[in-house]
């Protein structure tokens, strides 16, 4: 019989249900949270109120697009964190519930594994290309920057991390100082693609070994820009494209810096990238290029699948699954994970 998994994420303001047929994707559901966008950043109370909203409808849609009763689910995936420690309560109560009715077990999910893992998503009439184990994931979204050797869909090794910013603050960081709105890093983007990289140059970090720190550059771009406009009020409304343009290409130079000394250090050439920050297109076209150019064989995941989505995270659960893993009736969700 086939095993059918509901996946379910609800980590921060993303609200998502995905459904997969021995391990391949029937349906992926996502109610995105506007609300936050007034506030320059996610209100974990607006973002559990808005979870408790919409996870029934969400669920019942993509049961709905997959065709699948509830009756023949055979296991639910979930995220237990980290995140939102409310916004993962929401998601964890409903996969407890679910599972009680329909007695069926759960499999808690690290929610940075289904990043690690969406290249493993498959889609019905899509070639599948997913990489080979061992590989290095260049992990980076708002919260975390990470290289991660991983040796299997269970097995996961940090090889380098930041030790203070992630890389996607420092991308809202930057769109706020310069007055861009939230969320920071699809508007940089855009902008960056319009301005010269090359114009000006801020200042790098010199952190040892294969870790990362993303504070500096934040300050070094909010003290340039007080300085120029000290002496052209205007400098900003002028150079704004400028000035995304070379922030994005500094971030890029330093996420892919530790990234070619971790393939060298490790000698892997599967390269992948994951987290909500590898939707960035000057990091996608660096990554491929950089390949070309060492003999990486390298992995992009789709867009659709960049930002939190309960497809990854029933992939990940769905591994999981077939390892025998199961999770107790009694599991609380964490904010905050020691390790995979």
């Amino acid at each position: 019989m086939a095993d059918f998994i509901l996946g379910i994420e609800s980590s921060c303001d993303d609200t998502s249900a995905a459904v997969l047929r021995d391990g391949v994707l029937l349906s992926n559901v996502i109610a995105s949270q506007q609300v936050h966008k007034d506030f320059g950043g996610v209100v974990p109370e607006l973002a559990s109120r808005a979870h408790e909203q919409n996870i029934v409808p969400v669920v019942s849609e993509a049961l709905r697009k997959a065709g699948v009763q509830p009756e023949e689910l055979t296991a639910i995936a979930f995220t237990r964190g980290p995140g939102l420690l409310g916004s993962l309560l929401v998601g964890t109560s409903f996969a407890k519930a679910l599972s009680l009715s329909l007695d069926i077990p759960m499999v808690m999910v690290n929610h940075l594994q289904g990043h690690i893992l969406a290249n493993f998503v498959r889609q019905p009439d899509k070639p599948v290309d997913e990489p080979e184990f061992p590989y290095l994931c260049l992990l980076v979204s708002g919260g975390n920057s990470q290289i991660v050797k991983v040796n299997s869909p269970l097995d996961y090794e940090i090889l380098g991390q930041t030790i203070d910013d992630a890389v996607g603050e420092a991308f809202d960081k930057c769109s706020k100082m310069l007055g861009l709105g939230y969320p920071g890093g699809p508007v940089i983007d855009r902008l960056a693609k319009l301005g010269n990289p090359d114009r000006f140059h801020f200042a790098k970090p010199n952190i040892p070994g294969l870790d990362y720190s993303f504070s500096g550059i934040k300050t070094s771009l909010l003290y340039f820009v007080r300085d120029e406009m000290a002496k052209d009020p205007s400098f900003l409304e002028k150079n704004k494209e400028d000035l995304c343009a070379s922030f994005q290409k500094t971030l890029i130079d330093i996420l892919m810096g530790k990234l070619i000394r971790a393939a060298k250090e490790t000698r892997i050439r599967q390269i992948t990238i994951g987290g909500g920050v590898s939707a960035n297109s000057g990091l996608r076209e660096r990554l491929v290029a950089e390949g070309r150019k060492r003999g990486w064989k390298t992995f992009l995941p789709e867009f659709k699948f960049t930002t939190d989505n309960a497809a990854m995270i029933a992939v990940a659960g769905w591994f999981r699954y077939r390892a025998g893993e199961r999770t107790p009736l009694d599991v609380a969700p964490v904010s905050r994970l020691a390790d995979y």
